[in-house]
């Protein structure tokens, strides 16, 4: 009786195990594409400028599209958002063409990049933005350029992607 109750435990903790290395394996960064909608603006990611983002919740095949990482990070940190995402990818602006094409698939782990934030650099939908670089001498170069600080992804103070940005009439008419 032992044997079978040993087994039978035994099993299900190896399934468990198979279940759980399922829910940790990350899916592979998707090409960005004309179709890319933002997920809150749902406006064409490649309409705007400056890096994006990509989030890929489990079960879910296609990621949630963001115009700007500060977007992408905000998700994380809201309460009402889902938290069974499984991956997040954001440009690498290391190999980026230029600010204008940040690439459709340079994409790297956020959890690996290093971000400019408190920069001069505005993010493609006019609000302060995170700049994602694949090396500390990447994000150096540019902080040194536009000013800012390098922080990882954990780094990022709450505060600098769920305060609301005040734009002007000026800013409007700029757009």
């Amino acid at each position: 009786m032992m044997k079978k109750l040993f087994a039978v435990v035994g099993v299900t903790l190896l399934l468990a195990a198979c279940q759980e290395e399922q829910q940790i394996a990350k899916p592979a960064a998707m090409e960005l594409s004309a179709e890319a909608a933002g997920h809150y603006c749902q406006m064409t990611i490649l309409d705007h400028e400056g890096p994006k983002a990509q989030i890929h919740l489990a079960g879910n095949p296609f990621p949630l599209w963001f115009s700007q990482i500060r977007d992408a990070v905000a998700f994380t940190r809201l309460p009402e958002e889902s938290k069974d995402y499984v991956a997040i990818y954001v440009n690498d602006m290391d190999k980026a063409e230029s600010w204008e094409q940040p690439g459709n698939n340079n994409w790297i782990d956020a959890d690996a990049a290093f971000f400019v934030i408190e920069s001069s650099q505005i993010g493609g939908m006019g609000a302060p933005e995170a700049i994602p670089f694949g090396t500390k001498a990447g994000a150096e170069k540019f902080s040194a350029e536009k000013g800012g600080k390098i922080v990882k992804l954990a780094e990022i103070p709450s505060a600098y992607v769920l305060k609301p940005v005040e734009f002007t009439l000026s800013d409007a008419s700029n757009n």
